[in-house]
This record gives C-alpha cells, structure tokens and sequence, in this order.
C-alpha cells in the first residue's frame, strides 16, 4: 500500500460531498458509469495469496482460494481476534514477511497476537490490494465477504467515507504522538533540573524511566550479533543441549516453558529431547526471527512462541512441568532476569509440595544450581595499564581519575596463571527454592593465597548445574581456569595493590545488591582489611 505523505491527499480533508454528483440527465449518467468502470478497472488489480505465489483476479477470488486451497478462512480470523483496520493490515504484513503457515494462524491465542508490534504496519507488498480492503466489509453482518461483482454506487460511497475516516483517526493518532513526544522532552527536561538541584523526582516518572530502561534492555537483544554470540558460546549451548539430550526421560511428555527464549535454540532441544509442548515467551523483536527458525525445522506442532514480558503475558496452559532459561548475566546476577524466572516459577511451575509426579519427575526449573565464586588477582601489569595509568599522562597528573575508574568492575578473560588465591564459594543459589529477596545478600569470604605477591584485585566467576533429577548430571563453569565463555569473568581492581603472603587467608566482606535507580544493574562492595570499596556492574 504506497504511503500518503500529506494526510489530506489520501482523504482527510476531502468530504464525502466533493464526490461526482450523479446527475438525472442521460449523458451526464453515461459518464459517471464510465468513470465508476474506470474506478472498477483500477481496483481489479491481480493478488499475490498470501501462502502461495499463484496471482488471483481480485480480493474476493484471493479470499476464496486461501479458503479452498489452503483450507483458511481469512474472515474467521479477522472475526475471532476483532481485527480493526490496523489489527488487519498488521495481520496481512505479519503473514506475508513471515511466511506464517494456516496451521499456525489458526492455533493463534486469543492474545497476544504475533503481530502486534508497530514494525507490521509497514507493508510488504507496494500497492497490496489486501491492505486497501477494509475488514469491515469483509466481515458483512450476514457472514458474506466481499462479492465478485461491480459495486453500486452507494457501496463505494461508503468506502469512501470509511476512507475518510480512517484518515482522520490517523490524523488524531499523528496528533497525539506529537502531544506525548513533548510531554517525554518536558519529563526529560525535569529530570535532569531535579538531578542538578537535589530535588526529589516524581514516583510516576521514576516508573516511566524503568520502562524506558527495560525497552532499552530488550532492545538490544534484538540484535542478531548478540545471539551469534551467545549460540556460538559451545560451553553455553552444548551443556544446555547435553544436559537434555542425556536426560530425554526428564522431558518425555512435558510441558515445557522457555522463559527469554531468543532464537529458541533451548525450547528446540526440549522438543527433540521428547517434550509433548513448549511455550517459548520473549519481548524482544527477536521472537519473530525465532518463528521462521521453528517454522523450518517442522517444530511449530510442539512449540508455541509468544511476544511480551512473562510479567504481563498469560500462558495458554495453567502449569507446566519444567521451566528452562538462558538467564544469566555477567557475575551470574548483572541484568536481573533471574527475577523473570522466579515469577514464572511462581506462577506457573506445577507446585512440587501437593505430591505431584509424572513419570518419577517433580516439577524444576534448569539449571537448577548456581555457586558464585571469588579469586585474588596478582596482576601486576594489568593494574599498571589500567589504573598507574593515569598518574603519568603525557607528564601530567591525571590520579583523580582513579576515584572514577575504579569503582568500574571490568569484564575481561583473566589469565588463569595470575590467580594468587584457591577460589572461594561466595553464594549457592538454588532456583527452585531462592526468593527474590535473596539475590541480594551479604557473605563473608576468605581466600588461601598461594603466591607471596601484591593483590591487584578481586576476581568473580560462576558454575551452573543440571543436576535434580537428572541420570546424567551436566556442569559448566565460567571460571579462569575452564574453557572461555562469553561471560568471560568480572575483575574488581583495587585502587592500590595489596602485599599478600603464600599461604595466609586474605578475609573480607561482600555485599552484592540492586541498583535501585537500574534494577539491571548491581553494586558490589568488597570490605578488605582496612579497606572499603564500591564497584558497579552496568
């Protein structure tokens, strides 16, 4: 459907009485059946279907051949979910950049529809004459589509009108995003004027920041690198796939939800592994390329995708038996989305305390296990180039930069030679039982060390377990010493290096906590010997 640059050229201003006026004389009535054939002519343009490249005569034969070929009746979908002219042209480009297959289009939830985000209003085709339909004819009170026949006069009168009005309704939309476009700046504006002057900011505009924050979040994992990245991590995704595969009598005839389920590499493996459902759920734009990738392995039988956060959402199903996620963030808890899991878990995992058991099998979440691990770094060139850095620039002295740079937890692959320290268990997380009040938490620690050197700083890493219930246990570790993850490890340097003795125990105090201002975030503040410091994780 070609756009309209100017509203008023595609009726806004035009009112219905600027229309031909039909006229009693004979001549005047020849000319204006000429121009309505012309008219005719124009709108009998050849159809593209919608599942097949067969080119159709009109609308109305494109409607009848998805119904006889293709066994879908377009009018019943637009009926059953009360597509507005938008809802339809969404639906249309929906079906036609995904390639969506009838029985998918069928088997759709009442909501949330697959089309419903902003970017299916741009059309596919130019000049689609299924988006220059309205539904509403479409949909007659009496069940019939559109005839085959030439329109009378009153019928494209109509159509005429609903035009007009269409535009208007855009009109008023375009108004309103300009309205609230200059509401955001003046929110934005306040912001800032409140951070300058020590004032406090209003609750309802913290709230609409997080949002703005969590859209940013799950932006950018809209991005294809990202999740190149994550699926060529072989430590990541091998141990997800191991562990099902090796345990296919966990899944056998499970219903299974993937919580962020990106390309749905995870909810795959569970069907292959012998899972009879699985509700993949993701709010990023993602889930759409996720769609085609199920659509091509012939997996859209056994699994379900569907676009939102798992906070808004409902599952189609009340339980289900397992629940998978890919949810971890650097330092295990950087990005909060663990917080996601346990509110799925919460609300959905079947409660394994009433004696439920299918097949042997009490309901879990996987990975089911989490150790948070510290080590002491001695290295020695690396706090030089990083923070002695800035005491000698070019001559000048720059070491009130280290008060800015330090309290920046860096994420880097750390060498395992320059650990000085056996590593110490900080915290164990047991996803099946931990509140969200826990993952916050204060724990002290004590590290061995094993070399006569100076401390340059403080390294962090994880272990992810598949482990209840499972016949054949499956571990990872994102530590020094293991194979490289894309989680690499998060250093915590300190302003001046530490002199450390082999075989004394360097003892302190972690606290890891939120960012209340970016719940994504984390502070960790280490207590060590005489020194205190905050580090922060963005």
């Amino acid at each position: 459907m070609a756009e309209c640059k100017d509203p008023r050229e595609c009726g806004g201003d035009r009112a219905v009485d600027d229309m031909p006026e039909l006229s009693d004389g004979d001549d005047d009535e020849m000319d204006d059946e000429e121009q309505w054939m012309e008219e005719d002519e124009e709108d009998s343009q050849s159809v593209t279907c919608l599942f097949c490249d067969r080119l159709l005569s009109s609308v109305t034969a494109t409607l009848q051949h998805c119904t006889a070929e293709h066994h879908i009746n377009l009018v019943d979908v637009i009926r059953k979910h009360s597509l507005d002219d938008y809802g339809y042209i969404k639906m249309i480009n929906f079906i036609r950049s995904t390639n969506c297959s009838t029985s998918s289009l069928t088997a759709l939830p009442d909501a949330p529809l697959p089309w419903e985000s902003e970017v299916f209003l741009r059309p596919v085709l130019q000049d689609d004459p299924l988006l220059q339909t309205d539904p509403e004819e479409l949909c007659g009170s009496d069940g019939s589509c559109l005839s085959s026949g030439p329109e009378s006069h009153d019928a494209l009168q109509r159509r005429a009108q609903a035009a007009e009005e269409r535009a208007r309704c855009s009109e008023e939309a375009l108004a309103r995003a300009m309205d609230d476009l200059h509401k955001l700046k003046l929110l934005a504006q306040g912001l800032v004027l409140n951070a300058e002057t020590g004032k406090p900011g209003k609750l309802g505009a913290v709230a609409e920041l997080r949002e703005d924050e969590d859209e940013a979040y799950f932006s950018s994992y809209g991005h294809y690198s990202i999740h190149e990245e994550m699926l060529k991590d072989k430590v990541r995704t091998e141990s997800y796939r191991d562990f099902m595969y090796r345990n296919p009598e966990v899944f056998k005839d499970k219903v299974v939800l993937d919580v962020g389920c990106g390309t749905g590499i995870l909810s795959m493996f569970a069907a292959r592994a012998g899972a009879k459902k699985v509700i993949a759920v993701d709010q990023s734009e993602i889930i759409y390329q996720a769609m085609d990738i199920v659509r091509s392995n012939q997996l859209e039988d056994k699994i379900t995708l569907i676009k939102g956060r798992i906070e808004d959402i409902k599952l189609p199903v009340e339980k289900v038996d397992i629940i998978i996620s890919e949810w971890m963030g650097y330092f295990l808890l950087f990005e909060s989305m663990l917080d996601s899991v346990l509110h799925a878990r919460d609300l959905y995992l079947a409660d394994d305390g009433s004696g439920w058991i299918l097949g042997g099998t009490l309901p879990v979440i996987y990975p089911d296990l989490c150790n948070v691990s510290l080590a002491a770094l001695g290295d020695v060139q690396k706090h030089q180039d990083r923070i002695g850095f800035w005491d000698d620039v070019y001559s000048f002295n720059m070491a009130c930069m280290k008060k800015a740079v330090v309290p920046e937890a860096v994420v880097e692959v750390v060498n395992a030679d320059m650990l000085i320290s056996e590593p110490a268990v900080i915290q164990t997380i047991d996803c099946n039982r931990v509140c969200l009040s826990e993952l916050e938490f204060v724990s002290d620690f004590s590290l061995k060390i094993t070399n006569t050197t100076e401390c340059t700083g403080i390294v962090g890493y994880f272990d992810i377990f598949f482990d209840k219930g499972c016949s054949n246990k499956v571990m990872f570790s994102t530590g020094p010493q293991f194979t490289k993850t894309h989680w690499k490890q998060t250093v915590f340097l300190l302003e001046t290096p530490l002199p450390v003795q082999a075989g004394e125990e360097l003892s302190g105090k972690i606290t890891v906590r939120k960012n209340k201002k970016d719940p994504r975030s984390l502070f960790v503040t280490f207590d060590l010997r005489d020194r205190k410091q905050t580090y922060i994780l963005q």
